[in-house]
């Protein structure tokens, strides 16, 4: 009975401090405006706030996603441009981010993850097939066309692949903290630094010792 008691009691300590978890701390006044200029001399969870007296309009205006992106910069075709808190200053603490995503015709965001953040992504421009894998392995794909708009939960693995082999597209994402992150799931895994040990990879992807040279060097690893 003792046992079942102590078991409950920390089933409830976690669930309570797993229902306090937020991507992002709530903002305690208005807004803080990142401070971009005075240095740092200790870590923050974001930016430093300027004084509030100090708030101008273009704090919180940017053109950084009105320029298309060099989607030639990688062997997947595509580009995307970040807002963030020297970009725009005064997203600092709000907890979202706004991306660009360029893709060229037949490019892919290849799968990853934002392992901080869901994201909301709308097609602007072209054609597009998106979709996430759940933690089932179950796969939701979806056309989209411009207009149309598909959510990626948190830290679930997702891609955007512009099935137009003649034009490229253009996309918008919202995501739900100031600093996502993203992992490419082949680059994470054939490219780190040091190198994962190619037995692991042979033997969790069931593939050859040459398999694993071929692709690190193909990802530019």
């Amino acid at each position: 009975m003792r046992k079942n008691s102590s078991f409950f009691h920390l089933f409830l300590s976690l669930a309570l401090l797993l229902g306090q978890a937020k991507p992002d701390p709530d903002p305690l006044q208005d807004y803080c405006i990142a401070d971009t200029i005075t240095p740092g001399s200790f870590y923050f969870n974001g930016a430093p706030c300027i004084n509030p007296k100090h708030a101008l309009p273009s704090h919180f205006t940017t053109s950084v996603l009105s320029k298309p992106g060099n989607t030639k910069a990688n062997p997947f075709g595509f580009n995307v441009t970040l807002t963030n808190t020297l970009n725009l200053p005064g997203l600092n603490t709000l907890g979202l981010t706004m991306a660009r995503v360029d893709i060229a015709a037949n490019g892919l965001v290849p799968p990853h993850l934002h392992p901080r953040a869901s994201e909301v992504t709308t097609c602007l421009k072209g054609l597009l097939l998106v979709g996430f894998v759940d933690t089932s392995n179950r796969v939701f794909t979806q056309q989209l066309r411009p207009g149309e708009s598909f959510v990626f939960p948190k830290s679930l693995i997702h891609f955007l692949y512009n099935y137009d082999s003649r034009a490229p597209a253009v996309a918008l994402s919202g995501l739900s903290s100031q600093n996502p992150g993203a992992q490419i799931v082949s680059l994470a895994t054939f490219t780190s630094n040091p190198p994962i040990d190619n037995e692991i990879l042979m033997k969790g992807f069931q593939i050859t010792d040459r398999d694993v040279a071929r692709i690190r060097k193909n990802l530019g690893g």
